[in-house]
């Protein structure tokens, strides 16, 4: 492997763990800071959480809505430009059309738009005694898979209820993708039972690391959010991890790592093509 090879092999990744107000300009303004913090540290890429400029909930979408191009992805822009990343602009409400969605923009070094995902599965959720939450009352979903390229990998892009669809992540394994992020905002109902355990299981699934940014946890909030945003590798071992506080975390993503994976199990050689298939009806968007 050359020398340029090998250092394009490995780079680091920074997950924003924001501690989200009700106060949009002092989410922008934190999550810009913390966008900063993390460049200084190394990190190439950066995610931030799920509806990282509002607080999660159907009574808040309608009014934090922005068109995009806008004021939030505004600051992303300016902020990827800067510090010279690629940042994953966790999420935000998108209002187009007369419509609301779950959106997630892309942003390269240079500050250039790259992606927008619109969340695909909307969360409907009833736990009885527990929790109900119906993103449909006031969302549309997205129609479309959101991969985009980076020097160092190609990344697929995921919110939150979207981790719990397995084809998804196969789609995107077999599109070239190895990381898979996914800005989302977990409970205290699904994220100590499931939040943990389904980025193992897509790491493991599809031999990539996964990432996930949620917003720092508030107990006064109408909707407290589990926190602890979290690095998995491909052999599904948790490589990082936050609390529930506001945190920024890092992770060395290694490729040559990944490969050596792939090599000592691969399944992917292995699949039976001629018994079963997991197929994408629309196109992705790269």
């Amino acid at each position: 492997m050359s020398t340029l090879a090998k250092a394009m092999s490995k780079f680091r990744l920074a997950v924003v763990q924001l501690q989200v107000t009700s106060v949009k300009a002092d989410n922008l303004s934190r999550a810009r800071r913390l966008v900063k913090e993390a460049a200084g540290q190394g990190s190439k890429v950066v995610l931030l959480p799920e509806c990282f400029n509002s607080p999660y909930g159907t009574s808040f979408f309608s009014e934090y809505a922005e068109r995009i191009p806008g004021e939030s992805t505004q600051v992303l822009s300016e902020a990827a430009k800067e510090n010279k990343v690629f940042l994953v602009g966790g999420s935000i409400p998108e209002e187009d059309g007369g419509k609301l969605y779950n959106s997630c923009t892309v942003f390269g070094p240079d500050g250039e738009l790259i992606l927008k995902h619109r969340k695909i599965h909307l969360f409907d959720i009833d736990v009885p005694g527990k929790i109900r939450f119906q993103e449909s009352e006031t969302l549309s979903p997205g129609n479309s898979l959101s991969m985009f390229q980076t020097p160092f990998c190609k990344v697929g892009v995921g919110i939150c209820y979207d981790i719990r669809f397995a084809e998804l992540a196969q789609l995107y394994s077999r599109e070239g993708c190895q990381l898979l992020v996914y800005p989302g905002a977990f409970n205290m109902t699904t994220g100590p039972a499931h939040w943990e355990l389904l980025q193992r299981a897509r790491a493991i699934d599809n031999q990539v690391y996964v990432a996930t940014a949620s917003p720092a946890r508030d107990e006064t909030s109408s909707y407290v959010a589990w926190g602890h945003s979290t690095v998995v590798n491909p052999w599904g071992e948790v490589i990082s991890k936050a609390g529930p506080e506001e945190a920024v975390i890092y992770a060395d993503i290694d490729l040559q790592y990944l490969a050596d994976i792939r090599q000592q199990i691969p399944i992917t050689a292995q699949r039976r093509d001629d018994i079963y298939a997991v197929t994408s009806v629309q196109g992705g968007s790269s």
